[in-house]
């Protein structure tokens, strides 16, 4: 069948009027006239095979359709008459081998359709979903300005197996129906909650007319960023808007970068306090009301994050933008006495308390830790200190602890602890909110009673279901945070041991660098708490010496570092490291001038991959090593890679910068672009 369409459409016929041509050239040197002669006979001639081969094309066709389609006639029939655009290829080569006029017609091909392959008639039309097994396109495919969906299903071209495999393809046109899919998506509805998370701070300390002033101010800015997409803004509190809007504008703010942040954040009360908006918004093919609560869990991450950002919930997932300043200190302790009486009560109704900090666990972590097996003994219950004391970077605090009478029973392995629980039990997570970063997932799935008490910004992925939380980003550290609900549950400082509160001023020296990042007056204070306690600021100290091969392998990790993107140094290390050597090299980086965030990458135990990242606030760490699955702080953030090759890891970190540098840049322009309130 092949050898006969072969010999239909190979005529022959263009090598024949080639010659003429040639002869034509060649009579042209010895008689003009004749060559003249002899070309007029092959115009005439070339015409008269133009309109034959018109003829020879529909005998062709009509012999294709008989010796490709072994069926009854009816069938046949059926096929060439099919409303719907048809056309049949080859699966091996995807050449069009048979196609009806409605098929022409939508590709305006017409009798140029043999021997083409389907590429040439529909431009990027791929059909390897047939060849996958499917009968329909997972997309819409788009013709002369048409969308079609596209059915398909594969046959042979006779009853024997050696006989050609032909695909059948009908084209159904779906254009209104996704023309009004695209209409309904682009005005479905989205939500959002609008917080001036530094409200109490802005008016702290002004005068009735400019705090009128300052309000006024920001009604402006976000009248002035709402009003071209003629959404629906409403105050529900004095700093809470709802603004509800199109997801077609949605797209606008998210390629403008939500410039309504930076706006807001030139407004300036006569203190010096820049004002700061969170925006949680709610997106998806939803009722109202679950977008609002979408919008309202948000809300409540944005501001656990810090503030100063845009959170978008969809049912799948969540988006963040924004968070470059820093968190702005609450000077009040309302929240902190309010959660110290109900985890008082809690630790007093529960069976048994179980006290976790995250993997890898530092001084901050551990040092919380302590604290709360202190609150636990006040409370007349016995605490479990779950740890793994093989793989942290506090195991000469750890060894302290349990040399202690206290504590000569706290200790306890995981499965232990999962043992004993019971539904009475209750879970107290320190210094993470992310379920996949505690010591053991394992325990936190057993226990359903979990309180968190935690200083990290918020990820994707936190703890839910908890029964208290105390999750403040301001804080310096969780230990600053576990003091001052100490201050509220104990009733002397006798309760607290001295190396409990040597631990908790540990950690609150980890996470400042002794005191010069991001400290407040709260973290002055916790600090004269635990001094009062009897806290040695020496012993505080020797928890932070190291041995000398740490010492010189930290300048190592020094000497090995780059700058590759102006303002970040990066430092790669292809050997074993512990993590408090590499986090002390990389404290040490962003000492040097011009150096904004350093990034340290080394391994530790064999296969196991790790980053420290640093900051002095001008750029947010937390967002760099969000993208590869880390987390922490606007200034300290980490991640964590099991079985990964140091070089990718370190690939990937870069990546990851560049991408933040180039959203940070185009903040930058848009900022600057960014017509004056």
């Amino acid at each position: 069948m092949e050898k006969l369409i072969a010999r239909m459409m190979e005529s022959g016929t263009r090598l024949a009027f080639a010659l003429l041509l040639v002869f034509c050239a060649i009579s042209a040197f010895t008689n003009i006239w004749l060559a003249l002669g002899e070309l007029a006979v092959v115009v005439v001639l070339y015409i008269v095979y133009r309109a034959r081969a018109k003829r020879r094309r529909a005998d062709i066709r009509r012999t294709v359709e008989t010796l490709l389609f072994q069926v009854d006639d009816a069938s046949k029939n059926s096929l060439m008459n099919f409303p719907l655009p048809t056309a049949i290829l080859r699966m091996d080569t995807g050449e069009v081998v048979w196609s009806n006029d409605s098929f022409y017609e939508i590709t305006g091909a017409h009798e140029r359709m043999f021997n083409l392959h389907i590429t040439d008639v529909i431009e990027g039309f791929d059909t390897r979903w047939i060849m996958e097994g499917r009968s329909k396109c997972p997309y819409e495919v788009a013709v002369n300005g048409r969308k079609f969906d596209v059915y398909g299903n594969i046959v042979r071209s006779g009853k024997d197996a050696s006989s050609a495999l032909l695909v059948t393809m009908y084209w159904v046109d779906v254009t209104d129906y996704s023309e009004l899919r695209t209409k309904y998506e682009r005005t479905r509805p989205v939500l959002s909650i609008l917080v001036l998370d530094s409200y109490e701070e802005l008016i702290k300390g002004v005068s009735e007319s400019e705090k009128s002033k300052l309000t006024a101010q920001v009604d402006e800015e976000i009248s002035n960023w709402t009003e071209p997409v003629h959404g629906v803004v409403r105050r529900l509190d004095r700093d809470k808007y709802l603004f509800l809007f199109e997801q077609k504008d949605l797209l606008e703010f998210v390629e403008r970068k939500f410039d309504l942040l930076d706006k807001v954040r030139e407004i300036k009360s006569s203190t010096g306090i820049s004002a700061t908006i969170s925006m949680g918004i709610g997106k998806g093919d939803t009722d109202l009301n679950e977008l609002y609560q979408y919008a309202r869990l948000a809300a409540d991450t944005a501001l656990a994050r810090g503030g100063d950002q845009v959170v978008i919930k969809s049912k799948y997932a969540f988006e963040f933008y924004g968070g470059h300043a820093k968190e702005v200190e609450k000077r009040t302790k309302v929240k902190s006495r309010v959660v110290a009486n109900s985890l008082r009560q809690y630790i007093r109704d529960s069976s048994y308390v179980f006290i976790m900090g995250h993997q890898l666990s530092d001084l901050d972590a551990v040092g919380a830790a302590a604290g709360i097996c202190a609150a636990v003994r006040k409370c007349g219950k016995k605490p479990y200190f779950i740890v793994n004391s093989e793989r942290t970077s506090a195991k000469d605090l750890i060894d302290k602890l349990a040399g202690l009478e206290e504590y000569r029973e706290s200790f306890i392995k995981p499965d232990d602890a999962i043992f004993i629980a019971d539904s009475n039990s209750l879970l107290i997570v320190v210094d993470t909110n992310r379920p996949d970063f505690v010591d053991y997932p394992e325990v936190l799935q057993t226990i359903q009673r979990v309180a968190v008490i935690d200083h990290h910004r918020r990820a994707a992925s936190y703890i839910e279901n908890y029964v208290i939380s105390l999750h403040e980003p301001y804080a310096s550290s969780t230990s600053e945070l576990v003091t001052e609900l100490l201050q509220y549950i104990l009733t002397s400082s006798q309760d607290l041991k001295k190396e409990e509160a040597e631990a908790l001023l540990s950690g609150i020296f980890l996470d400042t660098k002794s005191f010069t990042v991001k400290t407040g007056v709260r973290t002055f204070e916790a600090a004269a708490y635990l001094k009062q306690c009897g806290a040695d600021t020496v012993e505080v100290r020797r928890l932070f010496n190291n041995n000398f091969d740490s010492y010189i392998k930290k300048y190592q990790i020094i000497s090995n570092a780059e700058q590759p993107y102006p303002g970040v140094s990066i430092s790669v290390m292809d050997e074993d490291t512990e993590r408090a050597t590499a986090s002390q090299a990389a404290d040490e980086l962003i000492n040097i001038n011009d150096i904004k965030a350093s990034f340290v990458v080394f391994r530790e135990h064999e296969n196991d991959v790790a980053i420290s990242a640093r900051s002095y606030g001008k750029m947010n760490v937390q967002v760099v090593l969000e993208k590869l699955g880390g987390g922490g702080s606007l200034t300290m953030a980490g991640a964590q890679f099991q079985d990964a090759d140091v070089g990718e890891v370190a690939a990937r970190l870069r990546a990851a910068i560049e991408e933040y540098l180039a959203g940070d840049q185009e903040d930058g322009e848009n900022s600057s672009n960014a017509p004056s309130a």
